[in-house]
């Protein structure tokens, strides 16, 4: 099998759970086989919604919530799984009848009543309760339930979100979104999509929050606390953000109509109802996150920033990997997006940050190719981003300005809400210039082992 064949993992296991299933059905698998994080997601069911229903005490820090999952059977099931993170799982129904459970670590493991159907369409309902965990991720950084000095701030990349409601926690697996959140009077909760309404009653408000394009669970959010809240347009874009009040007026919030007008004229249209962002306060967590609509900046972003997360609404909220090998698709074009940002705003051009990356020092960035990372430590690391980058320069550069941007606006196009991977991207860049030869693009800076010879 060549090297730039990369194994369709979802499809395949759920194909040999079918095969393996007889008439009374047989356990969905534990875990999608994901390349990095074989155990996040779950085989046998294909969610289309999640309607979450959350209380949350800031004092207490306690979180109590309702998951109702609405999925299609993928195979005949006699049992299915959800991954959870820590709470204390208080009752399971499956269509409205209650199911035996049990746990191992981050496996909640279900056993419909009677056994489900392959194509069938069912809903499990978890009730759970508990004191939300933050996780460290292999690389050492933080993300599930961040807890901040006047609430909490959820963040899912990569597995996070299964640390505040079970879910089929694999970015192959996107679904709607219904977020009910009620906290004490006086504190906001912002999620993804739109604002649905809110109400108080007896000193606590309740806030609903939709999201009805595929959403995978990591770029899902919740952010809890003591936010302004600031409502606007870009173009015919509905803006809904959310400051800290410590961030006071960040010239962020005012360039983001600007950001998107651009990422639009070269990305394509904007693949989603609203936009935004969540200025948290500085130290509520060590990064930015793309979180969907609008995403999570540990204060305020400049504008590089700004861009890099904006431009990841296209490459990895709309068009999301299909596993985790896949992120340099996601952090290759959005750090591009940055580049490009610079060279149309009369800075650099891409060519000369290219070359300066080239002529740097850096060791670091030729450690391994941009598609191989060697381990889930490493999918976050300088060469996915940008060495992932430069590959996406050195298409540029082959296939000249004009290609390139009916190529870039293509790719988003085709596979808008939906997930790929490398094989779909470079197969995809082949059809769309039959005429060019990518071997070396692909054997030298997509693939290949140090530091290429430098481009004629």
């Amino acid at each position: 099998m060549s090297r730039f064949v990369q194994l369709r993992l979802v499809p395949a296991l759920l194909a040999l759970a079918a095969c393996a299933g007889g008439g009374h059905g047989s356990p969905g698998t534990p875990g999608l086989g994901d390349p990095y994080f074989p155990k996040a997601g779950n085989g046998g069911y294909d969610v289309s919604h999640y309607a979450l229903v959350l209380d949350y005490e800031p004092g207490t820090r306690r979180l109590s919530g309702t998951a109702t999952v609405t999925a299609r059977a993928t195979q005949d099931l006699s049992s299915f799984n959800l991954d959870l993170k820590g709470l204390t799982v208080d009752g399971v129904t499956v269509e409205g009848a209650g199911a035996d459970w049990d746990r191992d670590g981050t496996e909640l493991t279900v056993r419909p009543p009677e056994p489900l159907d392959d194509g069938e369409t069912f809903t499990v309902r978890v009730r759970y309760s508990g004191t939300p965990r933050t996780i460290t991720d292999p690389d050492g950084s933080q993300e599930g339930w961040l807890r901040t000095p006047d609430g909490a701030l959820a963040l899912g990349e990569p597995t996070g979100s299964m640390a505040w409601f079970p879910g089929n926690h694999h970015p192959a697996d996107k679904a709607s979104y219904t977020i009910t959140v009620t906290v004490p009077k006086g504190v906001e909760a912002v999620s993804n999509g739109e604002p649905a309404g809110r109400r108080t009653a007896r000193g606590r408000t309740t806030y609903e929050w939709r999201v009805a394009e595929p959403m995978a669970s990591y770029v899902a959010t919740l952010a809890i606390g003591e936010y302004d809240i600031r409502r606007g347009t870009a173009g015919d874009v509905p803006v809904y953000t959310a400051v800290d009040p410590e961030e006071g007026s960040p010239e962020a919030i005012g360039e983001l109509p600007d950001v998107l007008e651009w990422a639009e004229y070269n990305f394509g249209p904007y693949p989603f109802s609203s936009t935004g962002m969540i200025i948290a306060r500085a130290g509520a967590s060590d990064y930015a996150l793309e979180t969907q609509n609008r995403p999570v900046f540990p204060g305020a972003p400049d504008t590089e920033l700004l861009v890099h997360e904006l431009a990841h609404q296209w490459f990895g909220n709309s068009v999301t990997p299909r596993t985790w090998r896949d992120m340099w698709l996601n952090e290759g074009f959005a750090t591009y997006a940055e580049w490009l940002w610079e060279e149309d705003q009369g800075g650099d051009s891409a060519e000369e940050t290219f070359q300066a990356l080239y002529d740097s020092d850096d060791t670091d960035l030729w450690a391994f190719p941009p598609a191989e990372p060697p381990g889930p430590a490493d999918i976050s690391d300088r060469p996915v981003y940008d060495r992932g980058a430069m590959v996406v320069h050195r298409i540029r550069a082959q296939v000249g300005d004009e290609a390139f941007y009916d190529l870039v606006q293509g790719w988003t196009a085709a596979h808008r809400h939906g997930n790929a991977d490398t094989e779909d991207f470079t197969r995809y860049v082949e059809q769309q210039a039959p005429d060019e030869d990518f071997d070396s693009v692909w054997e030298d800076w997509l693939y290949g082992e140090g530091k290429p010879d430098r481009p004629g």
